[in-house]
């Protein structure tokens, strides 16, 4: 998915890299170290638009003044404004960014800032390397969704965080239409046993060291 840098490789620093090792090391030990899908939280953004294991679905809704994009994944609804609003300023910091979108043509372009530093550029397994690595609030994504026939849209995002990479860096995804795949409901939070079982887990691990200490 990697378009530029032109090897394929996400330039991240060694600092967020000895980050992630760290926290996929140590999620046994803490909620904290897990990420925010694996909380239910958010799968984070552009996050959410990269591929997983599973319900990779979106919906997009045009009504005036905005775009919203429905995600099947964690049943997150991304609103954009696209009336040239101003943004709710610097202090304001969420998970996913503060979207806000133009036409170009027939390409929205989405321009997010104001994130907070508490979530991850990716969060699937499926994103391999990147999956893990920390965002900061200096994140700066820009997104061009472009209907390239009447099934497909070209998606592209750049991705730039000075704090995390050491240059700005590129991926592009076709998203194509399946007017048969039908949206389920993602209950998250109710059916979340990966988290509750890892902690559980790592606290049994922990007994049966301090036995075999005693022993």
């Amino acid at each position: 998915m990697v378009i530029d840098p032109a090897d394929g490789r996400v330039p991240v620093m060694k600092w967020a890299e000895d980050k992630r090792a760290y926290d996929l090391d140590h999620v046994q030990d803490h909620w904290t170290h897990q990420t925010s899908w694996e909380r239910c939280i958010t799968r984070g953004m552009p996050a959410g638009m990269f591929p997983a294991g599973y319900n990779n679905a979106y919906e997009f809704i045009q009504v005036p003044g905005y775009v919203v994009i429905r995600y099947e994944m964690i049943h997150n609804a991304r609103i954009i404004p696209l009336d040239g609003r101003p943004r709710l300023g610097d202090k304001i910091r969420q998970w996913d960014g503060e979207p806000r979108g133009h036409w170009e043509g027939n390409t929205l372009v989405v321009e997010s800032t104001n994130y907070n530093d508490k979530g991850m550029i990716a969060t699937s397994a499926a994103t391999q390397r990147i999956r893990g690595i920390p965002q900061t609030e200096a994140l700066h994504v820009v997104e061009r969704f472009t209907p390239v026939d009447q099934n497909t849209i070209l998606y592209r995002a750049t991705i730039d965080d000075k704090n995390v990479y050491t240059k700005p860096w590129t991926v592009e995804i076709p998203l194509t239409r399946d007017p048969k795949y039908r949206m389920f409901e993602y209950s998250c939070e109710e059916g979340n046993y990966a988290t509750p079982n890892i902690l559980a887990g790592g606290r049994a691990a922990e007994r049966a060291a301090a036995s075999g200490t005693k022993d």
